[in-house]
């Protein structure tokens, strides 16, 4: 139950960031559009900044369990699969601590933003911990997808991303590796 509720938020997350991007799109469009109509578009900028940073933090859950994120296979591919093990238990245990400190520092920078009061410097006078909570929630979600490959690796499974990424190549696809 709990493994079926981590990969729905994960997808949720993914989701999240992929509607962000149309967000962006729609925004960019409409922005061309306004400029030759002679409307301001100012405030778009900023709203289309945010979207991406968005985008971005959303998407680091996702696109980690699902082997999208930059790994360097170089070393892994070339040792025994009991050494692989060991350095991917490393890799994760190292991974886990700098994004709990990621996520910990993003949370604090959020919260002093609320708590200051701090408003956007652009165009749009917006409270800015509006937008970083995207970057607080992103870090959240990439902290606790690393902690359970963490766990889930440690407990003798194969990790989720090399099993997404060689199910990938079973079909022939190779995409993610251009």
């Amino acid at each position: 139950m709990l493994r079926r509720f981590l990969d729905r938020l994960y997808l949720g997350a993914g989701a999240l960031a992929a509607l962000f991007i149309v967000g962006i799109c729609v925004l960019m469009v409409g922005q061309s559009i306004f400029r030759e109509l002679g409307l301001r578009t100012g405030a778009i900028n900023d709203i289309v900044s945010w979207f991406c940073a968005a985008a971005a933090f959303f998407a680091m859950a996702h696109a980690f369990k699902h082997g999208d994120f930059v790994r360097v296979t170089l070393i892994l591919e070339k040792v025994s699969p009991g050494i692989r093990r060991r350095f991917e238990i490393i890799s994760l245990f190292i991974a886990s601590t700098a994004t709990s400190y990621l996520c910990w520092w993003a949370c604090k920078f959020t919260y002093e933003s609320w708590e200051f009061n701090d408003i956007a410097q652009g165009l749009l006078p917006l409270p800015l911990w509006i937008p970083q909570m995207s970057f607080a929630l992103g870090s959240i979600l990439l902290f606790i997808a690393v902690v359970d490959e963490f766990i889930f690796v440690i407990q003798g499974n194969k990790p989720t991303f090399v099993t997404a990424v060689e199910e990938r190549h079973a079909k022939g696809d190779f995409s993610s590796e251009v």
